[in-house]
This record gives C-alpha cells, structure tokens and sequence, in this order.
C-alpha cells in the first residue's frame, strides 16, 4: 500500500480501525461464552479459580481505579470493573489488528489465529505477570496455558471473521 499519508490511505486505515475493534469487541464477548463453557465443564479450571485471589482484570482495573481516579472499588464495582478491563482489552487489540491488516495485510493470514496466539501469548504469558496481575507463567499447570492459549484462538478467529465482515461493509 506504500506511504499512508495521503487521505484515501488515511480513510482505508480508518476504516480498518473501525472494523478491528468491533472485530475485538465480538471476539471478546465469544471468548468469555468459550471460558464460561470450558470452565463449567472443567473441574480443574473450577477448583484453580477458587485458588486464586482475583482474576488479573480485576486487579488491573482495581489499579486503575485507585492510581487513576484515586477511588477503591467496592466488592459490588469488582466484576463490573473487571469486566470493562477485558473489553477494553480486547477491543484495542481487535483496533490493533484492523489497523495493521490494512498497512500490511500479510497479518491477517491464517484468519486470526496468530494474531489470537500473539495477544495470549503477549498479554497472558509476559505483560500481565511482568506487572504482577498474576503468577510466573512457569507456576502454573500446562493446562492453564493450553486453556488461555484455546481461548484466544477463539478470540482471534472471531475477530478476524467480524473485522472481515464490517470491513467488507464499510
């Protein structure tokens, strides 16, 4: 595509944009309908949940909330809070991707799964432990991993197959 200065350029990435994050937005509401699904028919990802003091998102959005808007969340705000961290989440990343679909679109191959591989494996694996929303990666079972890594597949893929359809739209 070369040089995305120009406004037809401009308006194409936009567009991407747009299509990235409801793309993102979908993917993460079918992602959540996936764990929710695996979890009710694990037991281990039922008795690992028990274990663990908060989901990551809540601690992010608890840390938001308190370092941000000087604010402790109640129990009640929590999940909510939580909630709304995953939806931004996933829709930046699902922005992310429409974007760069469009300035090279040798990242959408391999509809979404890799992108669904990268945000695991960026997201889960080093950023939320490297700023200690959860445990070392290496502490946890490798169905953990298996689990974390099947539900961004889904996410990617749906992503990819939404962002397609509303840029095929637009």
């Amino acid at each position: 595509m070369g040089n995305h200065l120009n406004g037809e350029d401009s308006g194409e990435i936009f567009k991407g944009a747009v299509a990235g994050l409801v793309g993102g937005l979908v993917g993460t509401v079918v992602m959540g309908g996936f764990q929710s699904l695996v979890s009710a028919l694990s037991e281990e990802e039922k008795k690992s949940k028990k274990k663990e003091e908060e989901p990551a998102n809540v601690k992010a959005a608890k840390e938001i909330s308190e370092g941000v808007f000087d604010h402790k969340l109640t129990k009640s705000e929590k999940e909510p809070a939580g909630e709304a961290m995953s939806y931004a989440m996933g829709a930046t990343s699902g922005l992310i991707y429409g974007v760069a679909s469009e300035i090279a679109p040798v990242t959408s191959t391999g509809a979404g799964l890799p992108f669904g591989t990268a945000v695991w494996l960026v997201a889960d694996e080093v950023v939320v432990p490297a700023l200690g929303l959860s445990k070392s990666p290496t502490e946890y079972p490798f169905s953990s991993h298996a689990y974390g890594l099947s539900s961004h597949l889904v996410y990617g893929l749906t992503t990819d197959i939404v962002r397609r359809a509303v840029r095929n739209i637009l």
